[in-house]
């Protein structure tokens, strides 16, 4: 006679189901922090040797690192956490996936619903935890054996949800009653798997015409910005149509757009700083691929150019705070860029994109003039050299605020190597545990982040001596908020004040921190000694921190500098 499975072996077998059912679907890794709640997930997906677990003491921790994971692959990856506060810590991860169209599997265990409301310990309302932050969100109460032939259904409509037409977090809250150690009976069956033709969308024929006439301009534009594409594919389109077209490229460095050939436009920012060039080169066409770039001068010469702006991304999403969009394109684009180039005529003449070309290479070279009279660590020549310095296999993660945007306005492309960035919020919320994250996939990977937002994550290094990851962290120290020396309230506020708000110095020594979690670390000061170190740390592998000392006045004159060069320069060609 059949006897019933007792209730924590149906949780064990429910567990399974789902890890089973994601491990078929393409899952390969989970983070997870301790918790006893989550007693029944963790052991499932331990027990799976096809799943690597990455466990990490601190829950925010945890969530970046399987954002990175993610953002690395272009795959889910799963996240488990135990309940109550520890589930309100994914948050600003979900939200970054939410924003940035990152495929992300949230599992939040949590209290039966007997004890929800009662005051029983860590225990809060977890339905619905997320908001509009998640593409689905589902409350699961204990798994019952008379569930079982739905369970796999359960976890491959998580999956398909997460990565379907436009990715982002799922939340699934799983809720387990104690004992929570059991032993996996039988799984059901396996499913087949669903093998759904990719659909390649494009325009329709009057959709195309329509765009193709007005996009039909001789003096255009093309940028392309954070979440263009992970397919090379896009890019070689997006430039193949630009060439068409005669019209310059200016892309940011995780686009996956600046592909280091004719068209590309790479110093676009400081260009735009010179109000004459600026004013001679307004565009009557733009096309707008992905997120925003974040060079404030293009954004600006954009807002007021007056041109007709397309935006074209395959989510559907792209941002226009100014409002100058007339229309946005959501398909795939290397289709619609190949759709575009049929149904456009071809440029007749090359001066529109020789003017810009020309300018660019008169930028590279008043920059590189600037730097060369500066031997002393800076945060431009950081961006550019460790651009440089990683392999062509490898991923530079870089941070929001100051280092994104030294990589976009002054390093050069490297075809082959992947930059990945948090810029679907624009947060400095868990920007190491992301690079751990996208240095678990295997490449060499180094990440550009500035002291403040090291400070914001140390939690990120928490175990990284033992991950068996090769990361550089180069971090920026200029003793506080650098960002914000550059913003109005840097001239308008007291400067005791301002130190107080915003410059924020911390005074922590950044290498004995790093020490302090078992990762090697050293500082320098110099330009020569930035590049020997990271050099080395590439070589040698495994983690490392090279804390680079700068001044924050020194760096706003440094750009300053800059900026004053340029125009000079491009005066001086004619």
């Amino acid at each position: 006679m059949d006897t019933e499975p007792s209730p924590p072996d149906v949780a064990a077998t429910y567990a399974a189901t789902l890890v089973d059912e994601w491990v078929a679907l393409g899952l390969t890794d989970l983070a997870v922090s301790p918790g006893a709640r989550s007693t029944p997930m963790a052991l499932a997906f331990a027990e799976d040797d096809r799943v690597r677990v990455h466990v990490h003491h601190d829950e925010r921790s945890a969530s970046f690192m399987a954002l990175g994971l993610a953002a690395a692959t272009g795959r889910p990856a799963a996240v488990l956490c135990t309940s109550g506060t520890a589930a309100v810590q994914l948050h600003a991860a979900v939200v970054e996936a939410h924003h940035a169209c990152v495929p992300l599997l949230v599992l939040t265990a949590d209290r039966p619903p007997e004890l929800r409301g009662v005051g029983a310990p860590q225990t809060i309302d977890q339905r619905g935890l997320y908001g509009t932050a998640v593409r689905w969100s589902c409350d699961l109460g204990p798994p019952v054996a008379s569930g079982a032939p739905h369970w796999r259904g359960l976890a491959a409509d998580a999956w398909r949800r997460a990565t379907g037409e436009r990715p982002g977090p799922v939340h699934l809250n799983l809720a387990f009653r104690e004992p929570l150690v059991g032993t996996p009976g039988d799984l059901p069956p396996a499913r087949p798997l669903d093998e759904e033709p990719e659909v390649r969308r494009g325009l329709a024929e009057d959709e195309l015409d329509r765009l193709a006439a007005d996009l039909a301009q001789e003096r255009g534009v093309v940028v392309a910005g954070v979440r263009t594409a992970l397919d090379p594919v896009d890019a070689v389109a997006v430039h193949r149509l630009a060439a068409h077209l005669g019209w310059p490229v200016v892309a940011d460095a995780p686009s996956g757009c600046r592909l280091g050939v004719p068209g590309d436009v790479l110093h676009a920012d400081a260009l735009l700083r010179d109000p004459g060039f600026a004013a001679e080169h307004r565009p009557r066409a733009a096309l707008r691929i992905g997120g925003l770039l974040t060079s404030k001068a293009l954004n600006r010469w954009l807002a007021t150019s007056g041109a007709f702006q397309v935006g074209l991304d395959r989510y559907g999403v792209v941002p226009d705070p100014d409002r100058v969009i007339a229309v946005t394109v959501p398909g795939d684009v290397a289709t619609v860029c190949d759709q575009l180039r049929g149904a456009t005529p071809p440029v007749r003449g090359d001066a529109w994109l020789r003017s810009w070309l020309d300018a660019d290479r008169v930028a590279a070279d008043a920059i590189a003039r600037v730097l060369a009279r500066h031997p002393e660590a800076t945060e431009p020549a950081a961006a550019i050299d460790l651009m440089g310095l990683l392999s062509d296999d490898g991923i530079l993660v870089v941070s929001s605020s100051m280092p994104v945007r030294d990589l976009e306005a002054f390093a050069a492309p490297r075809p082959g190597l992947r930059v990945l960035a948090n810029r679907g919020a624009n947060g400095i919320d868990g920007v190491t545990s992301t690079a751990v994250g996208a240095a678990l996939t295997g490449a060499p990977t180094a990440l550009l982040i500035g002291d403040v937002a090291f400070l914001h994550d140390t939690n990120g290094l928490l175990g990284l001596a033992g991950r068996g990851v090769n990361l550089v962290v180069v971090v920026i120290d200029n003793d506080g908020g650098g960002i914000f020396s550059f913003l109005p309230q840097h001239g308008l506020v007291a400067r005791d004040r301002f130190e107080q708000l915003f410059g924020t110095p911390h005074g922590v020594d950044l290498v004995r921190l790093s020490e302090a979690h078992g990762v090697p670390a050293e500082r320098v000061s110099s330009r020569a000694g930035m590049r020997a170190a990271v050099a080395g740390a590439l070589t040698r592998g495994g983690p490392r921190v090279v804390v680079v000392e700068t001044d924050r006045e020194a760096n706003v004159a440094l750009h300053a500098e800059i900026a004053d060069g340029v125009v000079r320069a491009l005066s001086a060609s004619g």
